[in-house]
């Protein structure tokens, strides 16, 4: 029998038809969220939302989008600023791409920009317009671990991701105070369609590389759960990320100054 109200509101999964989306579903269907699911495939949504509802007892409503449409687009933006029942957003929907910038179609870069970045911003902004005043919410952003190492990998899928991982370290200023949570999960090398989508071959990884999408999330959601902002599933020694900040906490008195670095003055200054 499906519950009709829970205190942990509604969860709000983008690409929730497979991969991580879909395993988010899952887990927070668990937790006893009711479910609002977008992807375009809703064939597979329907087939999701049957299995959650059977399952767990919990309202799982389907929302067919294509989020690289402007239509589509608005219409979830809409359903967030509207709907007070919605309480976490996981923010997932996103593609690949493979090969270098320069011999890329750039339509295809085009679109996978619109889609990592641009409606990842606009749902963001829609979910924080309802969180903030309300005091309450938690807004998950999927980046990636290129963030971090960005020459190791695609370079226009790789500046996607750090602009989530900025845009969350930006929000999560923003919205704290208010209550509101932020969290941005970094994934490795995660076993979804991803790969094929984008024509890279996971079998051509180390094993050892490459984490189960159930594994990837658990681990997200316990981040969540301990108010991480940044979440990298499979870093061993947090420490090491606490390092990364301290690091950059050391450069920022020095990034904004009024005469450039000794270095930078050309030779006759110097003598």
């Amino acid at each position: 029998m499906e519950s009709l109200n829970t205190p942990l509101g509604t969860a709000l999964v983008t690409g929730a038809s497979s991969g991580i989306g879909a395993v988010y579903a899952d887990r927070l269907a668990q937790r006893g969220y009711n479910l609002l699911l977008v992807a375009r495939d809703q064939a597979r949504l329907e087939a999701l939302a049957t299995r959650l509802r059977s399952a767990f007892g919990v309202q799982v409503e389907v929302l067919p989008a294509d989020l690289t449409a402007k239509a589509d687009v608005a219409r979830i933006e809409q359903r967030l600023r509207s709907d007070a029942t919605i309480t976490l957003l996981v923010n997932n929907a996103g593609i690949a791409s493979n090969g270098k910038l320069a011999e890329s179609d750039i339509d295809s870069v085009d679109a996978m920009v619109q889609l990592n970045v641009v409606t990842l911003t606009r749902l963001a902004a829609a979910a924080l317009a309802g969180f903030v005043p309300r005091g309450r919410g938690i807004l998950v952003n999927i980046a990636s671990v290129v963030a971090l190492f960005p020459e190791n990998f695609n370079a226009s899928y790789s500046a996607t991701k750090a602009y989530v991982l900025s845009l969350s370290q930006s929000l999560h200023a923003e919205a704290s105070p208010s209550g509101v949570q932020v969290q941005a999960v970094l994934p490795g090398v995660t076993r979804t369609e991803i790969w094929e989508r984008s024509g890279m071959e996971l079998a051509q990884l180390p094993p050892e590389m490459v984490m189960d999408a159930g594994a990837m999330v658990d681990a997200a959601l316990v981040g969540m759960d301990q108010h991480e902002l940044v979440t990298i599933p499979s870093l061993p020694d947090a420490a090491d990320w606490q390092a990364l900040g301290n690091a950059r906490a050391k450069l920022q008195p020095n990034l904004s100054r009024s005469q450039p670095a000794s270095r930078y003055l050309p030779a006759a200054a110097t003598v």
